[in-house]
């Protein structure tokens, strides 16, 4: 498996904080039940926790489980510390000794490659949610959009429905000629055309 450069898809991430403003943080979102303030509370907590994966570091080792992804309450100093917590994630992943042997990310053991594509995975699909919940275009590179199509067309098969549960919801149906980032959000269980007004 060639190594993935999570720079881009963190980089799209980045570039979309400066259009959440305040009022919006109460807004709905693609993920149900999650407004925007927890989505972002969500990409802080998933920023250290692959970051702790690629080093196969623990939480307590590392010394603080704060924004982790169960956190209630989004910390009040995102704006300046959720850029250093991607641009760490992307740097330990640039560490070849990341791709090696097992690794564990939101108590799920697995090969430390599988461990980054399901990271490259999160900060895609969450950067859209995002995106789309913010009123903001979203960009995402050919390489990272194969990507996470082929991670969430296994998702999508019959035999993969125990591990989908709480990762993604219902597959929704979009044209099979559909682009294929299109295609990853619908077997993701995402509708592409989602906006808040049809939330």
């Amino acid at each position: 498996m060639s190594k993935i450069d999570l720079e881009p898809a963190a980089r799209e991430v980045v570039r979309l904080l400066d259009g959440v403003t305040e009022d919006r943080m109460g807004d709905p979102t693609p993920c149900a039940g999650t407004p925007v303030a927890a989505l972002l509370d969500h990409i802080m907590g998933l920023s250290l926790a692959f970051t702790w994966a690629a080093r196969k570091t623990t939480p307590s080792e590392a010394g603080s489980g704060q924004g982790s992804a169960g956190a209630a309450q989004l910390d009040p100093e995102w704006r300046t510390l959720l850029p250093k917590r991607l641009d760490e994630l992307v740097e330990s992943w640039r560490d070849p000794k990341a791709w090696e042997g097992m690794t564990e990310a939101g108590g799920v053991t697995m090969p430390a490659a599988q461990i980054a594509v399901v990271a490259l995975d999160e900060l895609v699909l969450h950067g859209w949610d995002l995106a789309r919940a913010t009123g903001q275009p979203f960009t995402c590179s050919p390489a990272d959009t194969a990507a996470v199509l082929e991670f969430t067309t296994t998702a999508a098969a019959p035999e993969q429905a125990a591990g989908r549960e709480g990762l993604f919801g219902p597959v929704v149906e979009v044209p099979e000629d559909a682009p294929p980032f299109d295609r990853a959000l619908g077997l993701a269980g995402r509708d592409p055309g989602w906006t808040p007004k049809s939330a």
